[in-house]
């Protein structure tokens, strides 16, 4: 998905564009299709910056599980919508091979515990390929990114050990600072994702490449 050069250079603080995500948001993943698109067009390395969010947090029981049956205040009507949405973005950023459009009863929280492992732990190319593939588990081959299992296989495909993983899903202190990084998301001012975020400036939602051009360049 990513265009992003590999090598031995170090981006700066500049080349970096914060985004806010949730693996189990379609456009989060379409979103970053289009950041695929304008990243292809850039002379210069741009690196994802990613903070994971909680898109299930108002649904989530003391324990960490999910009451899929609480009422968040969409209804049918709401995921039609969705629907609808997820297909003209499919189309307008080529995304093909996405077979899913809607994951609602998938829980990534798992997935974004050890993305935040990896990021931190690997280089970034490990993390961005990892990172990737956990979209392309759920969005193309509609796999349950919140199995340990599924992760182990992702991460092991990375180069990543698959006994750090079931550690890191074990470890209650990397969950709570999980917690704390999608309590300080909203205290930021963060709603709803995907927001992509520059230098003090944002934009929120799938938008196409030249309005993250615009972001970035302010062009």
């Amino acid at each position: 998905m990513s265009d992003a050069t590999t090598g031995s250079e170090t981006a700066t603080t500049d080349d970096r564009i914060t985004v806010y995500s949730d693996y189990v948001c379609p456009f989060c993943y379409l979103g970053r299709r289009s950041l695929s698109e304008y990243q292809s067009e850039r002379e210069e390395r741009l690196e994802i910056d990613w903070r994971p969010f909680d898109l299930r947090s108002g649904k989530r029981n003391p324990d960490g599980t999910i009451d899929h049956d609480a009422d968040d205040g969409k209804d049918d009507a709401y995921y039609e919508q969705a629907k609808t949405n997820v297909r003209k973005l499919r189309e307008k950023y080529g995304a093909d091979q996405m077979e899913v459009e809607l994951a609602t009863d998938v829980d990534s929280l798992p997935a974004q515990l050890v993305s935040v492992a990896v990021r931190d732990q690997s280089d970034y190319e490990t993390w961005l390929d990892f990172d990737e593939r956990v979209f392309e588990a759920l969005w193309h081959d509609g796999r349950d990114i919140g199995s340990a299992d599924v992760l182990v296989d992702i991460a092991t495909a990375v180069g990543v050990d698959a006994d750090f993983v079931r550690e890191v899903l074990d470890d209650e202190e990397r969950r709570s600072a999980l917690e704390a990084q999608f309590r300080e998301a909203q205290q930021q001012g963060i709603t709803g994702v995907p927001t992509f975020a520059y230098e003090g400036h944002a934009a929120r939602g799938a938008v196409p490449p030249e309005q993250l051009k615009r972001l970035v360049e302010g062009a």
